[in-house]
């Protein structure tokens, strides 16, 4: 098994011990380092949304208010509200409200909302477990693509030690 700081060593300069100071090298060497750091991105992105949903729920949890609403528009990633607070306040969520999906323009439905902060609204029993997969997947696919480019970037590396050989051997012979 190969240690962490081995293994990002081969990640960014290829199998080769030593790298030679080519523009073809250094251009697959910066190549790699870009793919890493995009997949890192996105990984830190689908970690950050998952805990965003769990933050929000917190709050939710915290300070909870129950209110029945009525679906003004739907849609897979928003969906726009109304719905009245005991206190006889009516409140349409700037945002909309968390976990949308399978609902329907004109459907009512239970809402849980921050009574500190009425626009962060939620469908009840809904909560950031639902985000799991969806973020999940993006960051599987991710490193997918990701392993799918490094793995093409060190064929391209092998083709590069090949013709690197072939000169060698061209040049001792003449």
């Amino acid at each position: 098994m190969r240690s962490p700081k081995a293994l990002l060593r081969l990640l960014i300069h290829g199998r080769s011990d030593e790298p030679l100071d080519t523009r073809p090298r250094a251009v697959l060497r910066w190549v790699r380092i870009m793919v890493l750091i995009v997949t890192g991105l996105i990984t830190l992105q689908s970690v950050l949304l998952v805990a965003g949903a769990w933050r929000d729920d917190l709050a939710i949890q915290r300070n909870k208010g129950v209110a029945q609403a009525e679906v003004l528009s739907a849609g897979p990633r928003r969906s726009t509200i109304e719905f009245v607070t005991p206190e006889r306040v009516t409140y349409r969520p700037e945002l909309g409200v968390l976990y949308p999906s399978e609902l329907s323009t004109g459907m009512r439905i239970y809402v849980e909302y921050n009574k500190n902060n009425p626009n962060l609204v939620r469908v009840q029993h809904r909560t950031a477990g639902l985000a799991i997969i969806p973020a999940g997947s993006i960051a599987v696919v991710a490193w997918l693509v990701a392993v799918i480019t490094l793995v093409g970037l060190a064929l391209l590396d092998k083709r590069l030690d090949r013709r690197a050989e072939v000169k060698n051997v061209a040049t001792e012979s003449s």
